[in-house]
């Protein structure tokens, strides 16, 4: 797995689904600044890396969950990774909204499943996991055994390890931001004088650049 995880670092620095700025910060949605921006719905227009994503997601999958009944992916982002897993794998796939929908059905969870299915969540980014969590406990109120939840990237958080923790989900995934990080320093992508400012975002992100 830690060959898998530099090659997927790899290939997102290299695709640019993952930037890094420590000297020209982003500002998220939150209002958080931060030193890297991550946006791994790029990974589907190249079909190498979406194949490698796939075939790592499948591999993981098999070998943590064999009792997996079904893929649920995690809406917006996670929906196309999830159906092409559950393709490879031959099992049946979901996804989850971030909320019912407020007309037609009033679906939250579209496609067809059943009580008791186990189910293993795919979703393409973790960072605080509050999104995250809430597919699991939708599926969950829906009747369905969440077996676990796989993900392409975590920023290691310790909030959102402290929330999987508190929901009992187990968390597994392909690559992750200490990973990220040294693979960027050994590419050229970042320097060793921007890892020490790197590093301290990573801790607390909500006040960093303040």
């Amino acid at each position: 797995m830690e060959n898998s995880a530099k090659k997927i670092a790899e290939y997102l620095l290299q695709i640019k689904a993952i930037k890094l700025q420590p000297s020209n910060p982003f500002t998220w949605a939150s209002g958080w600044k931060s030193p890297i921006y991550c946006d791994n719905r790029k990974t589907l227009s190249f079909p190498e890396v979406r194949s490698y994503i796939r075939d790592s997601f499948a591999a993981l999958i098999t070998d943590l969950y064999p009792g997996a009944d079904m893929i649920a992916g995690v809406a917006t982002g996670a929906i196309a990774h999830g159906a092409l897993t559950a393709d490879r794998l031959g099992k049946p796939f979901i996804y989850v909204r971030s909320e019912a929908k407020e007309h037609g059905l009033g679906n939250q969870i579209e496609g067809y499943y059943e009580e008791g299915w186990k189910v293993v969540v795919v979703e393409d980014l973790i960072s605080t996991g509050g999104s995250s969590l809430n597919a699991v406990k939708a599926l969950r109120s829906a009747g369905c055994e969440v077996l676990g939840m796989v993900a392409i990237f975590t920023y290691e958080f310790k909030r959102a390890s402290d929330g999987f923790a508190a929901e009992k989900c187990n968390l597994n995934t392909l690559c992750n931001y200490t990973t990220l990080i040294d693979t960027a320093v050994k590419a050229g992508y970042v320097t060793e004088s921007d890892v020490e400012a790197l590093k301290k975002w990573r801790v607390d992100p909500a006040f960093w650049g303040k």
